[in-house]
């Protein structure tokens, strides 16, 4: 009943009580990447969801857009730099994720959606991460987030999809605040996000 019901209820009323909150800093971060960054406003990416139905998913942009003498872009760690870097270590940059959640295409609670093209590199096991709506936070994000390798990131997200309930939930959204706070686990060692999953072995 959790899952089918109470969860999906609560994160839409959830989402339309935070955004109503917050809708002082989105304007005030919205008006800053504006200014620092200039347009566009939001990162926006498909990536799959629930049964791996494709969405697109909404975050503050956090990069400038500086390329090479030869107009390339340059690497991420050089992008995200000064507001940007800022609002990603505070996580500020995923409030945009609110609407998906009011859309019913994301769980505040859930495996992090990742991208298209890993959708084939999935072994039977990794594919039931898509088995619940992805979240914007989850047992890997609490347990490491990007400063953990995938074998591990996937391991959590299954064991979160076997295990869903309330209390592991509300587990979960205490020690993301936590995780917050302290801005652990925002990178991996020596990158400014997580290399690229290329498959199992």
């Amino acid at each position: 009943m959790y899952k089918q019901i109470l969860k999906p209820l609560s994160d839409r009323v959830g989402a339309l009580f935070l955004l109503i909150l917050v809708s002082p800093l989105i304007l005030i971060v919205a008006a800053t990447v504006y200014l620092k960054l200039g347009r566009p406003l939001f990162f926006t990416q498909k990536r799959p969801g629930y049964k791996g139905k494709i969405f697109t998913i909404y975050k503050f942009r956090t990069m400038s857009d500086e390329r090479d003498e030869n107009g390339e872009l340059l690497s991420d760690e050089q992008r995200l730099k000064g507001v940007g870097k800022i609002i990603r270590s505070l996580s500020i940059d995923e409030l945009p994720q609110l609407f998906n959640v009011l859309k019913g295409e994301m769980s505040f609670i859930g495996p992090r959606p990742l991208l298209v093209e890993y959708l084939p590199l999935y072994n039977a096991e990794q594919q039931k991460r898509h088995d619940v709506l992805p979240g914007i936070t989850g047992w890997a994000q609490v347990n490491g987030r990007n400063a953990i390798g995938w074998e591990d990131k996937f391991r959590f997200d299954t064991e979160y999809v076997r295990n869903i309930s309330f209390w592991m939930d509300f587990k979960i959204l205490f020690l993301t605040v936590k995780k917050v706070l302290i801005k652990e686990g925002i990178s991996q060692e020596g990158a400014a996000t997580m290399e690229k999953f290329k498959g199992n072995g």
